[in-house]
């Protein structure tokens, strides 16, 4: 059950505000209905808001075992009470299942139960009411394991690629610490003795002093910058901003608009596949693409669709896609065959997102070297340019 605060009037124009439970928002406007109120407004209150979300692997071993059991003709009640009852599955994980397990011998549906715990992607939410609909929900959650093991492996594929360059970055900034505050101290009283330092060794020396005798203070800036960060990223236009950047930057803005592509064209595919209408699917998903400034542009794509246009024209001006997503629509919506179309054009774009991201970590790895040796180097000649003039300077005086 959640709670929800609400807002209603009956037809005497009385307005009532307050705190219900129900086990969804339609149970709440059906009760408020008996009472002779008309629900106006509506939103969750409960508990379950702060919970974390459940990972791509976690939603696909969830739909691999619930698709088994069904398949296998088990009862939903007892394939939810197996599932939770499952040692090698997290804590939390056993403690939602058991929840949706004790709404649904309530008469709860399974959609309305994963709906009162906001763990679950709306996809997730979306394509099990439409299999509840139908009646093939061993089929639905089969897809929809499909669809998170794949997102899962792509995610995968992307943080091993770019963990080689942060560790680079990480032995980096490691190298240049230990040099300013571990070696740099030792020729203090060495550079102390010379009238005149070059700007260089004075740069490097004014920072190592800085971190050492100051490092509570530049810990406290650097914690701010980040704050401040995200403070400002927190506004929906700056976010937007940033997630456009995210699609035209260079070698970067092509390997995201892959990514956008599979993953929008994995999620279009598996909820048409279910029996969704196209603009329901639209919606939810353009909501796995991860990106504000690409998602904004499907309102208009909707209503295009809506209006008889058809969705591989309506496609053609979302700035953010592939445009190789729209002509594989196109050959689909003549062939009849748009969810083949859409899984192949997926699965296209998920090796095609693989190739760019060992592309772009080939050319990180020489660039993270490149700035490392800079760093280092500046450090090393900051340090010796003054020792050498002082040699120069000795010889001269001989």
């Amino acid at each position: 059950m959640a709670q929800f605060r609400y807002k209603a009037k009956n037809m005497e124009g009385r307005m009532r505000r307050g705190v219900m439970e129900a086990v969804s928002e339609k149970a709440l406007q059906q009760d408020l209905r008996e009472q002779g109120f008309y629900l106006i407004s509506a939103k969750k209150t409960g508990n379950f808001g702060g919970r974390k979300k459940f990972t791509s692997r976690q939603l696909a071993e969830f739909n691999r075992e619930l698709s088994s059991l069904l398949t296998a003709g088990v009862s939903l009640v007892r394939a939810l009470d197996i599932i939770s009852q499952e040692e090698g599955a997290p804590a939390f994980a056993r403690e939602v299942y058991g929840e949706m397990l004790s709404d649904i011998k309530k008469g709860v549906s399974l959609s309305d139960a994963m709906e009162n715990r906001n763990c679950f992607p709306g996809l997730m939410r979306g394509m099990i009411r439409s299999g509840e609909g139908s009646g093939n929900l061993d089929e639905v959650t089969a897809r929809l394991a499909v669809h998170y093991e794949k997102e899962a492996i792509l995610n995968q594929q992307v943080r091993s690629a770019m963990m080689y360059p942060l560790v680079l970055l990480v032995m980096c900034v490691v190298i240049v610490l230990i040099i300013v505050t571990f070696v740099l101290p030792q020729f203090e009283e060495l550079f102390s003795q010379m009238e005149s330092l070059p700007l260089p060794t004075e740069i490097v020396m004014a920072f190592s002093h800085l971190l050492v005798e100051r490092w509570y203070a530049v810990l406290v800036a650097v914690l701010f910058i980040i704050a401040v960060s995200r403070v400002i990223l927190s506004f929906p236009r700056m976010r937007r901003e940033m997630d456009y950047l995210k699609v035209h930057a260079p070698i970067f803005g092509k390997l995201n608009k892959v990514i956008y592509t599979a993953r929008f064209a994995r999620t279009l595919s598996s909820l048409y596949s279910s029996g969704m209408s196209v603009v329901n699917s639209l919606k939810l998903a353009a909501e796995t693409i991860g990106n504000q400034y690409v998602e904004e542009q499907f309102a208009q794509v909707s209503v295009k669709v809506r209006s008889g246009v058809p969705l591989s024209e309506a496609l053609q001006d979302v700035d953010g896609l592939m445009k190789k997503l729209a002509s594989t629509i196109l050959v689909g919506e003549e062939s009849g065959r748009l969810d083949t179309m859409l899984d192949s054009i997926a699965q296209s774009m998920e090796m095609e997102a693989q190739e760019a991201t060992k592309r772009m970590v080939t050319l990180l790895e020489p660039l993270m070297i490149c700035v490392m040796a800079l760093l280092v180097g500046f450090v090393v000649v900051a340090v010796m340019l003054p020792i050498y003039e002082s040699y120069g300077a000795i010889e001269n005086a001989r």
